[in-house]
């Protein structure tokens, strides 16, 4: 399909020609919204089958907040063609530098390109499009793909939307219009890598929980396992602040509870909202989980949290728990390993000897 390009001066409130490269759990989900909305959208995924069963049936979303199917365009990388302003990467993080190289052809002068991903993806594809394409976004809400042509959204969560050195631009404003469409509380940041960072942190819990079969609520509830959390949150967000980087809280996570001069009770309450969050979800286990349990594919393990022990290094900051959840992820990957709380347990054992070993807070 070929179709001349969107004009730049397009108001945020008229229809828009949309790509959504990668209609999985979050561009599906974000996708349909919009193209319900009346937005001109495309999907593109390197899934086969699921590109099939949009064109066929349209892109079905179901969950607490409703049923209901799209008809949209569904292309996959080696059959899209034509060009297009506004781009959404939505793949996993792994992903996007192959992505990013794919869209390229895609691209007008104009175009934006909003990274809507875990990790901090505007990193590579500033290498691949430049940095004055790249836009930033963080979301927080819990959606799975379930199979070809259908998603499930099953949590509402965070949504924000910015330029990645803080410009309050009139572009990002128009894109947080249009992402308000489908999160009518998305934040316009001039901080959105506080909120990228902040999600690694709270994604490295996401990882520790991944490694058991529990729900993301009963895993981080457990008493025996909240000196391990709050030690995984501290390190990061370590290398967080070394990096020169103020974090933002979402969601119940609250990036200050983790920093050096924060108390154990401080933790400990900011874990007991993020139970509370998950607990009204209907999304019980992470994306991460599901990769691992069901989907038996790679997780974004090395994409998100290599970030954490990259940065370490560089900063001189040391990352024993991060550096040792990426191992355990690669080896239930690899089939070495099968979820189990043992493997907390073993992750507990990788916790620095001066940390906070205490199971109830303390002042």
């Amino acid at each position: 399909m070929t179709a001349a390009p969107d004009s730049a001066d397009t108001p945020a409130d008229q229809p828009r020609r949309l790509l959504i490269w990668g209609a999985g759990a979050i561009g599906g989900t974000i996708g349909a919204y919009l193209a319900r909305e009346g937005h001109d959208v495309t999907f593109v995924d390197r899934a086969a089958d699921h590109v099939q069963a949009i064109r066929d049936h349209g892109l079905q979303v179901t969950g607490p907040f409703g049923d209901f199917s799209v008809q949209a365009a569904a292309f996959t990388p080696e059959d899209l063609q034509g060009q297009w302003d506004t781009v959404l990467l939505c793949t996993k993080a792994q992903d996007t530098e192959a992505a990013g190289r794919a869209l390229q052809p895609h691209l007008t002068p104009q175009s934006a390109v909003v990274s809507v991903q875990n990790g901090l993806n505007p990193l590579i594809l500033n290498e691949i499009l430049g940095q004055g394409r790249v836009l930033g976004s963080f979301v927080n809400f819990g959606a799975d793909y379930l199979e070809p042509g259908v998603v499930h959204y099953g949590g509402r969560g965070a949504v924000v939307i910015g330029e990645q050195g803080g410009e309050l631009s009139e572009r990002a404003a128009e894109l947080h219009a249009l992402l308000c469409l489908f999160e009518p509380q998305a934040v316009f940041s001039p901080n959105i890598m506080g909120y990228l960072w902040s999600k690694l942190g709270y994604g490295a819990l996401l990882f520790a929980t991944a490694i058991t079969n529990d729900s993301i609520a009963d895993s981080l509830a457990q008493p025996e396992n909240r000196a391990l959390y709050t030690e995984l949150g501290r390190e990061v967000l370590r290398v967080t602040v070394a990096h020169g980087v103020t974090p933002e809280a979402f969601n119940g996570f609250d990036p200050a509870a983790f920093l050096p001069e924060a108390s154990t009770a401080e933790a400990h309450a900011s874990l007991d909202e993020l139970v509370a969050f998950n607990r009204r979800s209907a999304k019980t286990h992470s994306g991460i989980w599901r990769d691992l349990a069901v989907r038996k594919r790679r997780t974004e393990v090395d994409a998100q949290l290599g970030w954490v022990v990259h940065f370490g290094q560089i900063h001189g900051i040391p990352t024993p728990l991060s550096s040792r959840l990426v191992e355990l992820i690669h080896e239930i990957e690899d089939g070495k390993r099968e979820l189990s709380r043992d493997n907390l347990a073993e992750l507990r054992a990788a916790l620095p000897q001066n940390s906070d070993q205490v199971q109830e807070p303390r002042p």
